[in-house]
């Protein structure tokens, strides 16, 4: 028991953790008078991974499957490459989905997407982990401004795969 003591408690100072590249590309829609309408594009482009890989597989810790995530969003209408951070969550087992939750700032005004890949079964991934239903809310209002539909492209995996890299 105090071997396997001694091994969490080197692996919790060594922070040993991993982190990767994603991109999810496709199209968002302004809620009526909050930009034009039509659909326009939307993408992200984060960095996400844990920090300690011990923590992140240990159910009985806080930090349990979910990464920090930083990069950019481009949000038609708006612009591109906008600075964006936020978390990454796999609940796999509880809620059968992966959330994508970021903040933004844009023209003064704060703005928090939460996206999910949502229904998450053993017989559908290929589907439910490259489709990404989001919403883009004011921060400090929560009011909806746009909704969208991103999604994982399959021609952009041998990057996702060799971005990977321990932390």
């Amino acid at each position: 028991m105090r071997r396997i003591r001694d091994l969490k408690n080197m692996f919790q100072e060594r922070r040993l953790g991993f982190a990767t590249d994603e991109v999810m590309t496709g199209q968002h829609r302004f809620e009526p008078g909050m930009g034009p309408q039509g659909e326009l594009p939307f993408e992200f482009r984060v960095t996400w991974g844990p920090p300690n890989l011990f923590r992140w597989v240990d159910p009985a810790d806080e930090q349990f499957m979910q990464h920090h995530l930083e990069g950019t969003v481009t949000v038609g209408a708006w612009g591109e490459d906008i600075p964006c951070v936020g978390s990454l969550e796999l609940l796999y087992f509880t809620k059968h989905m992966i959330r994508y939750t970021f903040t933004f700032e844009h023209g003064g005004v704060g703005y928090r997407y939460v996206g999910e890949k949502v229904n998450i079964k053993l017989w559908n991934l290929p589907v439910s982990h490259t489709t990404c239903f989001g919403r883009m809310t004011e921060l400090e209002t929560g009011k909806l401004v746009s909704t969208s539909v991103t999604h994982f492209r399959m021609r952009t995996l041998p990057a996702f795969v060799l971005s990977f890299r321990f932390a």
